[in-house]
């Protein structure tokens, strides 16, 4: 059956981050995972992960300034600085949380630059990253997202994600595939997912339209989340989502 995490950063948001905790392991998760530990102390959010008997599953790579709208800065040519700072404090934060895996938002692309140096850019930090984080004993993963909801992000479908992958050529770094994203870029969900799956290093969730839980849209996850159980994946499912009618659709995938 599926592991499912709760994204804290999506849901139970009526409550403080780190009243969280509580509230997934009530609601029957054994993991979480979230965009970013860095407003806390690692210690804090350690604590709350073992006062709850939790699995930290995924965070991300610092990713800029959030509330000024930055996705990323790992294809910005003038920030590698900045970039290789953030996966330093990454690893500080992983080892703390006994967290496996990391993803790095590539981010958007400027208006003014060109995509080859943008590219070149995003290889050479996601090369930095892997080895750093290989040293840590944490997988580096890269998500593609859709450019209706992030209009310009760099990476935004399978196909180009994978080709930057290839070229950074490191057994540290993975795909990280989101199905809700990938559903409004390119559909085709199962045979992607059949095709790459060795190259999956972590699967999120969300039906479509709407972001919202599986069962409120067009995904056919009844079908979907028990395939990809028999494609061999055994890693945790993050639930990023905006949740509309509460958590009962996971009782249909429950052992």
């Amino acid at each position: 059956m599926p592991k499912f995490a709760a994204n804290l950063s999506m849901l139970f948001t009526e409550r403080p981050f780190l009243d969280r905790f509580g509230a997934a392991a009530e609601a029957g998760f054994k993991g979480v995972e979230f965009l970013f530990p860095y407003d806390f102390e690692a210690g804090q959010i350690a604590d709350c992960l073992k006062t709850h008997g939790l699995r930290q599953a995924l965070h991300n790579l610092p990713a800029g300034d959030w509330s000024a709208g930055e996705r990323g800065i790992a294809c910005l040519p003038d920030r590698v600085g900045e970039f290789q700072d953030g996966v330093g404090k990454a690893i500080t934060y992983a080892k703390a949380l006994g967290c496996p895996k990391v993803n790095c938002l590539a981010g958007k692309l400027p208006p003014d630059m060109d995509r080859t140096t943008a590219r070149e850019t995003l290889v050479a930090n996601l090369r930095f990253a892997a080895t750093e984080l290989k040293k840590a004993g944490v997988m580096l993963v890269v998500e593609a997202i859709n450019t209706a909801d992030i209009p310009g992000f760099f990476l935004s479908n399978t196909t180009q994600t994978l080709g930057v992958l290839d070229e950074v050529g490191s057994d540290n770094v993975f795909y990280q595939y989101d199905i809700y994203h990938m559903q409004r870029m390119e559909g085709e969900l199962a045979g992607t997912l059949k095709a790459n799956i060795g190259r999956i290093g972590h699967i999120q969730l969300a039906d479509n339209p709407g972001r919202h839980e599986p069962g409120t849209g067009e995904i056919n996850y009844d079908f979907l989340l028990p395939y990809i159980d028999t494609l061999g994946y055994d890693g945790w499912i993050g639930c990023e989502y905006v949740p509309a009618e509460g958590l009962g659709w996971m009782q249909r995938f429950a052992a």
